[in-house]
């Protein structure tokens, strides 16, 4: 069964840090790009970062780069985002979806392969 968990988000203010995970369990990281997407309150959807499964290429949207860094584990089929130097624009719960195909579609939240998500996504919350 398809399941993703995501965790790791929590209260921080202005300019710290959290660290992102996304389990993932019923398909392979081998198989599958994965990446990150988010909603702030009252916001439509915005893409964050996605990495490739064919060669590990990273993707981010232009409002995270430098800031944010995607990686994952594919032994323990997880993947991981490394926020650091939070804004308060970046509170939002954050999401993660994997696509059989191009990764960048994650960041771009624009899809033409099949794609998957499902998961309660982790909160973060951030205070100036």
């Amino acid at each position: 069964q398809l399941q993703f968990v995501e965790s790791g988000g929590g209260s921080v203010h202005a300019g710290g840090s959290l660290r992102l995970s996304c389990a993932v369990t019923g398909l392979s990281l081998e198989s599958y790009s994965i990446g990150w997407f988010r909603q702030a309150p009252g916001s439509e959807f915005e893409g964050v970062s996605s990495i490739s499964h064919r060669d590990g290429t990273a993707y981010y949207a232009d409002s995270v780069k430098g800031r944010f860094t995607i990686s994952r584990d594919i032994a323990k089929n997880i993947a991981y985002l490394q926020v650091n130097n939070l804004k308060v624009g970046d509170a939002a719960t954050y999401f993660c979806a994997v696509v059989m195909g191009e990764a960048a579609q994650i960041t771009a939240l624009k899809f033409t392969d099949q794609y998957r998500t499902g998961g309660q996504g982790t909160q973060a919350t951030v205070s100036s």
